[in-house]
């Protein structure tokens, strides 16, 4: 049995039951688990970026969201800040060991959702259509 299986076995078990693995998976992916984490931290595997990098290279995402999940990435680890003092001050957010290592645990799911865009696409406008019939 691999870890991956044993981990669902181990949570299949404890089913309806707050126990120390299922809280730690809750609390962990609570702030990386969200679209902006990962979406920030793979636009910071390519290098260190500063703040207004970040912005330009996500449109989407507010100033405020930005903040707020640099924030959590760097408490989690994920991420660190160094600031530079410069006039005005220069703040650079950069992967850490452990970032990276949370990178290529879901590169793999990643690549799934890339792959799999339009078959998800197709399968919610199938769904939302058979809503309207019903």
């Amino acid at each position: 049995m691999n870890d991956v299986q044993e981990t669902l076995r181990r949570l299949q078990e404890s089913a309806g039951t707050a126990n120390a693995e299922s809280s730690a998976i809750r609390n962990v992916l609570d702030n990386l688990g969200d679209k902006w984490s990962l979406l920030v931290g793979v636009v910071l595997a390519e290098k260190p970026h500063r703040f207004n990098e970040l912005r330009r290279r996500l449109p989407d995402i507010s100033q405020r969201m930005l903040t707020a999940t640099l924030r959590n990435l760097t408490r989690d680890g994920i991420t660190t800040r160094t600031v530079y003092p410069t006039r005005p001050p220069s703040v650079e957010y950069a992967l850490t060991p452990e970032g990276y290592a949370f990178l290529n645990a879901v590169t793999p799911l990643v690549k799934w959702a890339v792959s799999h865009h339009a078959y998800i696409l197709e399968a919610r406008r199938r769904s939302d259509e058979s809503q309207v019939q019903d």
